[in-house]
């Protein structure tokens, strides 16, 4: 049944989670269990849900109590469910709630990476992706595309940043993710369990997207840079091959978000054409 709440006081401390708590204490929360983060909107909270991500608190506009909330409180049990109007809410977060609807939840406990790319034939590694934005349409376009395990590193923005889980649309929490050391020792890793890499990179010696030996490659890794620099020297030269998106009308270069989705598309093997 419902636990409905109705804000009348702002310092109501279980709406401390909602206002008080940056993203590094969010994730501390219950240390020295795995701790919480935001996620935003119905779809992507119902996602979260779906994954097996536990609700701690519910923070809801009122007006949608009934409306496009009403399916997400069915689901959460007896958890608190702060509700308000939409200008107190915004006292609150600072800022309008996406669809009228943030849900607090409990991380997960991450797996290794070698259990991660156990039975993974396309993978990405993503090396200082630090924009939140980048990284939910990397994963959007990795669930959408046939890509099975994502693996970071540690510099990298955080998937379940409330921005990056809500760009992806919830695909975050059907893509399975963790870190790796430095994307070098990620690659060691994929190296030993059979995998072909490929770094997206401007080099004269690249080959071209669209080249058979990478098509055909039985597992293979896109392993995809930071925004402006792109990878590391050290990382390219770990990797199998080069590779590049053919450009024209004198552009050089993709956003990294939209290179991953060309390059998981080309990239996604034989057996995942149609």
């Amino acid at each position: 049944m419902a636990n409905i709440k109705y804000i009348t006081d702002l310092g109501e401390p279980g709406l401390k989670v909602f206002s008080g708590l940056s993203e590094p204490q969010l994730r501390h929360w219950f240390e020295p269990d795995e701790g919480l983060f935001i996620a935003e909107s119905p779809r992507v909270i119902e996602r979260a849900l779906a994954a097996g991500y536990a609700p701690h608190a519910l923070l809801v506009d009122k007006s949608h109590i009934d409306g496009e909330a009403a399916h997400i409180i069915s689901l959460c049990g007896d958890i608190p469910v702060y509700a308000g109007e939409s200008s107190l809410l915004k006292q609150i977060t600072g800022f309008n709630l996406a669809r009228g609807a943030q849900c607090a939840m409990r991380r997960h406990t991450l797996p290794s990476a070698e259990k991660l790319v156990r039975n993974a034939s396309r993978v990405a590694v993503l090396e200082n992706v630090v924009n939140p934005t980048n990284v939910g349409a990397i994963f959007r376009s990795a669930a959408a595309l046939g890509i099975e395990a994502v693996l970071l590193t540690e510099a990298c923005s955080d998937p379940l940043y409330r921005r990056a889980a809500r760009v992806s649309m919830g695909t975050v929490f059907q893509v399975p993710w963790t870190y790796t050391g430095t994307a070098v020792q990620g690659l060691e890793m994929l190296r030993s369990h059979g995998f072909v890499s490929a770094a997206m990179a401007l080099r004269e010696d690249a080959l071209s997207i669209g080249d058979e030996r990478l098509k055909s490659a039985e597992r293979l890794a896109v392993v995809l840079g930071t925004e402006g620099e792109g990878l590391l020297p050290e990382t390219i030269s770990a990797c199998d091959h080069t590779v590049i998106i053919p450009m024209t009308a004198g552009v050089d270069s993709l956003n990294v978000a939209a290179a991953s989705a060309v390059a998981f598309w080309e990239l996604r093997g034989r057996d995942k054409t149609g």
